[in-house]
């Protein structure tokens, strides 16, 4: 069970319910880069390949430090997506799902993503990381308690971890909007609904092939600067109404084919930034390599020898 915090959380008419998003990116700013330091942190061993520590770190975070009535709730087990829900329940109760599909106040989804460093120091894969059978989404589907479908926005919390000693530590962390990576949730819903498995392969019909897809998007923490900070990238220009503690820092955005952009706004704690800081605006700031949609063959193994005709 997740334990409950005090107090309803819901808000006044003077003081409306807060983003659910920024509430998260100030707790975990606090716990692993206060004045941009990384703080040191044990983890458990894994267990398996799919066991990930850091996620259950993160939950016991937002479980224990978010204000009261709301609460984080981790997936009830691996290969689920996404990792964690932020939510109010007293607001998701009985609201429309139309409502909870774009309501920031009342829901949100948080995926983890963890990356190192190169020998050189630069964030790994900073041209574009592995997000496994799952594309990155601004809405992704959970379910409710009678097992139907509810969409929900998305965020992702990508942070570079590296080992200090025997414990952890981060040097850089973004809390971005899914909308950053990709808003076609038609494409998402074909990727992770069901698929149709080839059974019967082989001379004795026993091999199968699950056609499961393995897709490469962008990664934040591949702009130069977004590293080596905390930021929280949203679509909202207006946080810090809201959130006196956050300081908008820069703007980043996306074109879309043919004619379209996307703008999101770069936020950061108060303490982070520095006197005179000069707002960035950064225009498709993602490193992209060139990419073949012919698939690379297997690695060949070579014999040294020189076979007749």
């Amino acid at each position: 069970m997740i334990r409950a915090h005090m107090g309803s959380g819901l808000g006044t008419p003077d003081a409306p319910p807060s983003d659910l998003a920024a509430e998260a990116f100030l707790v975990l700013r606090d716990a692993f880069l206060p004045r941009g330091e990384g703080v040191r942190y044990g983890l458990r061993e894994k267990r398996n390949t799919q066991d990930d520590p850091f996620d259950e770190h993160v939950h016991l975070l937002l479980t224990n430090r978010l204000p009261g009535g709301i609460s984080a709730v981790k997936a009830p087990g691996p290969l689920i997506t996404p990792d964690l829900v932020v939510l109010r329940p007293a607001l998701c109760n009985g609201a429309p799902r139309n409502q909870l599909a774009v309501d920031l106040t009342s829901i949100v989804a948080l995926e983890v993503k963890k990356l190192e460093r190169t020998a050189g120091g630069a964030v790994a894969r900073a041209s574009g990381m592995d997000y496994n059978t799952t594309p990155p989404c601004g809405t992704v589907r959970v379910y409710d308690r009678e097992v139907q479908p509810l969409d929900i926005r998305a965020f992702y919390l990508f942070v570079c971890q590296e080992r200090a000693g025997g414990e952890y530590r981060l040097s850089a962390l973004t809390l971005c909007d899914g909308n950053v990576l990709n808003e076609d949730f038609d494409y998402y819903l074909s990727i992770v609904g069901a698929r149709t498995k080839q059974i019967g392969l082989g001379t004795y019909g026993d091999g199968a092939n699950r056609t499961r897809p393995m897709l490469i998007f962008g990664n934040p923490l591949g702009v130069e600067q977004l590293d080596r900070a905390a930021t929280l990238v949203h679509f909202r220009d207006d946080l810090i109404n809201v959130f006196p503690q956050l300081v908008l820092v820069g703007t980043l955005r996306r074109d879309v084919a043919p004619s379209g952009q996307r703008t999101f706004h770069c936020y950061r704690a108060r303490q982070d930034v520095p006197q005179g800081h000069t707002q960035f605006d950064l225009v498709n700031p993602f490193p992209t390599p060139e990419r073949d949609p012919v698939t690379q063959p297997r690695g060949r193994f070579k014999v040294d020898v020189r076979p007749g005709d």
